[in-house]
């Protein structure tokens, strides 16, 4: 490594550890957390839970915040922009990363989001840009209805949604019990095979 490279590499360490010295860890978006001790030594924990990427329009935040709380609940990693985006940041950009990086999307659909136009319908069109660049079989855009209404004839004619309607827990245990499994699928395609 040349010397520049060191120097650069110490001035990261620096301010990594000027962060921790507030919060003692520091979340690293999509790859895991930087951890103090009390000893002052660092530890990396990379991030294993399934990254879900919740899509919104304003009117139905309540409904985006109870999906995210859930998710969370459930052990995995939900972006919801409210939750996740910091002042300052290019939050086009940022919204795009976290699409790309997610293991799933979900699109929440109402009677408002149908009809809006703006950033929810610009996440819908990138989530599946990145659907089709997933394996056929796999799981990635999830369409949840939160009312009884249409869901674009684009979406709906290739994938299956689910309604949060009559019945919340219903629905939303089912979602969950969905990205368990296409997890489960995805790990076991990467284990190696005995023989």
């Amino acid at each position: 490594m040349s010397r520049d490279s060191n120097s650069y590499l110490q001035d990261v360490s620096l301010a990594f550890r000027q962060a921790l010295t507030e919060d003692r860890k520091l979340e690293l978006e999509g790859l895991g957390q930087l951890l103090l001790n009390e000893d002052n030594e660092l530890r990396f924990v990379a991030e294993t839970k399934p990254r879900v990427f919740i899509a919104y329009v304003q009117e139905d935040l309540g409904h985006a915040l109870r999906v995210y709380q859930v998710l969370a609940s459930e052990g995995f990693q939900p972006w919801l922009d409210k939750k996740k985006l910091l002042p300052g940041q290019n939050w086009p950009r940022a919204i795009e990363t976290a699409i790309q990086l997610s293991d799933f999307f979900i699109g929440c659909f109402s009677k408002k989001a149908v009809l809006k136009r703006g950033t929810f319908q610009s996440e819908l069109r990138y989530a599946l840009e990145c659907a089709q660049r997933a394996p056929l079989d796999e799981i990635f855009f999830i369409p949840l209805r939160l009312e009884n209404c249409a869901v674009p004839s684009r979406i709906s004619s290739q994938i299956q949604y689910v309604d949060l309607f009559p019945d919340w827990d219903a629905g939303i245990t089912r979602v969950i019990s969905v990205m368990r499994a296409q997890q489960l699928a995805r790990k076991q395609k990467l284990l190696p095979l005995a023989g």
